[in-house]
């Protein structure tokens, strides 16, 4: 099935995606009350960590199980299949390239799914506590 969507008309729409979710405030909202501090979505950090304390060297990427291709839950789109087969293989090769990078730098990384958070949201929480804490720990 054919885009029903001019190009330009479909280039304003993909444009409108908002780069953090509602989901992705409400998680960091809570780390915050927490008492964690960080940064949400540093640019000046490669692939753009969603949460970034650089002090201990700390990324955390909340992925989108559409966008990012989640095993349990990802499905393909059924029109415009050529497109978003290789849009969502090309997130899923910089997600690796990401990874990669961070490692080889020193740098700890966890990445978070987004069904993870709404299945047992203060699990989600719990488990990012416990791996800064971790990290906060190790580097002393």
């Amino acid at each position: 099935m054919a885009d029903n969507m001019s190009k330009e008309k479909r280039t304003k729409t993909m444009k409108a995606i908002r780069s953090q979710s509602k989901l992705e405030n409400i998680f960091t909202k809570a780390l915050w009350k927490k008492g964690y501090r960080f940064r949400k979505n540093s640019k000046t950090l490669f692939g753009k960590p969603d949460i970034s304390i650089k002090k201990y060297k700390i990324v955390i990427f909340i992925d989108s199980c559409f966008w990012h291709v989640c095993p349990l839950h990802s499905n393909e789109p059924k029109s415009n299949q050529g497109y978003w087969k290789n849009k969502l293989l090309r997130n899923q090769q910089r997600d690796k390239k990401v990874n990669e990078y961070y490692r080889e730098n020193g740098w700890h990384i966890k990445r978070i799914w987004e069904h993870e958070i709404k299945e047992d949201f203060d699990k989600a929480i719990a488990d990012t506590c416990d791996f800064i804490d971790k990290v906060k720990i190790n580097s002393k």
